[in-house]
């Protein structure tokens, strides 16, 4: 498959996790309340999650990706399957003591993520119990990331992107007859929802496992023992768990200084729901293609693939994430209106998070870029470098926020990490030219430049047709006509992007129908 359809199949499959997810939180909402049950519940799932995000999802397909498709193409299938199983030895064990010792110590583990819960003892406890049934979940995500890393390295990317859609399922599999019997209340409903999800982190291993089987590359279990591949995964894998751990570190830090205002986190909660949803589509479905593809390409010392691969690569990011962020701005109070405002969210907490939302898009082009421009660092096993520049843009994030949070509130915070975004990007972007390992000729940057004002232009008509829907938009409107309007907009705004894309040559329908069509 070709890198546009591989990446159509990862951002669908995502796309439809997201709308899955939205359908859970909908429902989680329902049960759970927004009591010490549901805290309980989202502080006990957020510590498994943590531990993932920082090893299982980032350091492990970092490190791994590219050393198991150097032994694929230089050294052949039976070779790859077998270092496979020496580095997920050492995964099994690690993961193993972690999950015995947490299990054990849990009480004491959790008192520094949630020392706001010891004056409670119920809620402290309920958490307890709670983290303890969820803690599995991090074995299984651990050993899922692993094998989709291998099925990524062979091109198979369906399962794996398919995995956290199952998620979701199950959770609303649980969730429904909870909603409508109410047969338990918030604490049982929390423990059922809990036990719901460690089953469906062993559907989702289940599912990855089956795949990798299939594929005849399924490693045989072995104990674990050092030799110098290892050592090596080892130093490559360390620097990006660094570099998981400086991004939670700014979330956190982040989330401390909004707590200084009423409703910030709230408010920047919801305005990093909404753009997530284009990043997590265009920019995490790019990264997973694009690294085993480069990796693949630079083992087998093919210079000029690799440099295409970024150069399309590059293209399809732009080509959606420039619409996107510059409709999410010149749509921002529609659409946070329309998805949020009812019950306790009022016109108030729309104003203030639509101002998050159009300062966190003007950093999405970023965000993705990121995502683009990290696998040609990773790909050539290099982990050190895009961490000493997240360390920067952290410094750049803490130091803004500080600066404009007295004046501007959740926005300050929310210019300040697109801000921080746009300086790591042009980090990596100068880095790998200097290198010369990307370095888009002055045809490609006038393309890209060409995309920027047609997305401009698309923004600058949406807000004007806004203008005379001003009542339908009005707080308080029917939300039938709202939503109406509000897909009529994004009609309007995506044929009139891709006619202009179209027609300016910039990149021809008939050519990306082409590409997407073609195999191999």
């Amino acid at each position: 498959m070709t890198l546009y359809r591989n990446f159509l199949s990862v951002g669908g499959l995502t796309l439809l996790s997201r709308v899955f997810g939205f359908v859970r939180d909908a429902l989680m909402a329902a049960v759970l309340g927004a009591g010490p049950a549901a805290d309980a519940f989202y502080a006990a799932f957020r510590f498994p999650n943590l531990f993932r995000r920082l090893f299982a999802e980032g350091a492990f397909n970092t490190a791994f990706v590219p050393m198991f498709s150097g032994a694929l193409e230089q050294r052949g299938g039976d070779y790859a399957r077998e270092l496979a199983a020496r580095i997920m030895a050492w995964l099994v064990l690690l993961l193993l003591i972690l999950t015995v010792i947490a299990e054990i110590f849990m009480p004491w583990v959790l008192i520094p993520f949630v020392p706001g819960f010891i004056e409670d003892k119920e809620k402290f406890e309920l958490t307890v119990l709670l983290t303890r049934i969820l803690f599995p979940y991090l074995a299984c995500m651990s050993l899922m990331a692993a094998y989709g890393a291998i099925l990524n390295s062979l091109n198979r990317f369906f399962a794996a992107a398919f995995a956290p859609v199952i998620l979701n399922i199950v959770n609303i599999a649980v969730l429904i007859p909870l909603v409508s019997f109410a047969a338990q209340g918030p604490e049982g409903a929390a423990v059922w929802v809990a036990i719901a999800t460690v089953v469906a982190g062993i559907a989702q291993l289940a599912t990855v496992w089956w795949a990798v089987r299939k594929a005849g590359f399924l490693p045989r279990w072995q104990l674990p023992k050092i030799d110098p591949e290892v050592r090596r995964f080892w130093l490559l894998a360390l620097p990006a768990i660094l570099t998981g751990g400086i991004t939670q570190i700014n979330l956190f830090i982040g989330t401390i200084i909004a707590s200084g205002a009423a409703s910030a986190i709230s408010y920047l909660y919801y305005a990093d729901r909404l753009y997530q949803l284009p990043l997590g589509i265009i920019g995490i479905a790019i990264g997973t293609v694009l690294l085993p593809m480069l990796a693949g390409h630079l083992k087998g010392g093919r210079e000029a693939e690799a440099r295409d691969a970024q150069n399309q690569s590059l293209m399809v990011s732009m080509l959606l994430s420039m619409p996107a962020a510059t409709a999410l701005i010149a749509l921002a109070v529609p659409i946070v209106r329309v998805l949020f405002e009812r019950g306790e969210f009022d016109a108030t907490a729309t104003l203030q998070t639509a101002e998050a939302l159009i300062a966190f898009s003007a950093g999405l082009p970023a965000f993705v870029l990121i995502r683009v421009l990290q696998p040609g660092f990773f790909a050539r096993e290099d982990t050190v470098t895009p961490t000493i520049f997240a360390a920067i843009s952290v410094v750049v994030n803490v130091g803004l926020s500080l600066l404009l949070f007295p004046s501007l509130q959740h926005t300050g915070i929310a210019i300040a990490t697109s801000a921080s975004a746009w300086g790591n990007a042009i980090m990596l972007a100068v880095w790998l030219a200097r290198r010369n390992h990307f370095r888009p000729t002055r045809a490609e940057l006038g393309r890209h430049g060409l995309l920027l004002l047609i997305s401009l232009g698309m923004a600058l008509v949406l807000v004007g047709l806004h203008w005379p829907l001003a009542g339908v938009f009005a707080s308080g409107a029917s939300l039938l006509l709202q939503l109406v309007a509000l897909l009529a907009l994004c009609a309007i705004g995506f044929v009139g992007y891709f006619a202009a894309v179209h027609f300016t040559g910039v990149q021809p329908l008939g050519m990306l129908l082409k590409r997407l069509r073609r195999g191999g």
